[in-house]
């Protein structure tokens, strides 16, 4: 079973239907011994960064995220909910993470559009990640004004090019993070979740 853990913010429905497409099953929850006894467990988030963490840390669930993190099982961000995974975020002030992969979240600066907002092509940086098995570089969906600048290179397991290199996955260990919507973008996005959910 797969949990999608519920704090409020998230476009939780599109990421369960994608799971449950891919042959599993997906239950949306804030149920602290639910998410425990999941199998694997998705972060999704679709928002501001300061507004998750509050709500996160007023329903306990951040510890609840750690704790299953600490468990070795299998852990998924998305979106914003990759962005949870680090240290600390500087939207709209500085806001402190999850704190389970060192790094930073900042804005894109520079004179172009903001928010990044479409389709780009993934580059592979560590082409043994379980996440890439059988798997060619392609394009997929994005849509964030903010990115993340991991502290380790060996967190960085696939980037875009937006004006500059940008962390499109992240992986250490059982935790993983996908920057972009895998839900929806099209084949290679499902293939990303699908490899995700074979770990």
């Amino acid at each position: 079973m797969i949990a999608i853990i519920d704090y409020g913010m998230g476009n939780l429905h599109s990421v369960s239907k994608a799971v449950e497409r891919l042959g599993y099953e997906a239950v949306i929850t804030a149920d602290p011994a639910v998410i425990a006894a999941a199998d694997k467990a998705i972060l999704p988030g679709v928002g501001a960064f300061g507004d998750a963490m509050q709500n996160l840390r007023e329903t306990k669930l951040d510890e609840v995220a750690k704790a299953y993190a600490a468990t070795g099982k299998p852990m998924l961000g998305i979106c914003l909910g990759m962005q949870l995974l680090f240290s600390e975020s500087e939207e709209y002030g500085t806001n402190e993470g999850l704190n389970l992969l060192p790094g930073k979240v900042v804005r894109f600066a520079g004179d172009y559009k903001i928010p990044h907002m479409g389709w780009n092509k993934l580059s592979f940086l560590q082409g043994e990640s379980p996440l890439f098995s059988g798997l060619t570089e392609g394009h997929v969906y994005f849509v964030h004004s903010f990115h993340v600048k991991p502290e380790l290179s060996s967190d960085l397991l696939a980037t875009t090019d937006y004006y500059q290199q940008v962390t499109a996955i992240v992986g250490r260990g059982n935790v993983y993070g996908m920057q972009f919507h895998p839900e929806k973008s099209g084949e290679l996005g499902m293939q990303l979740l699908g490899n995700f959910l074979k770990i």
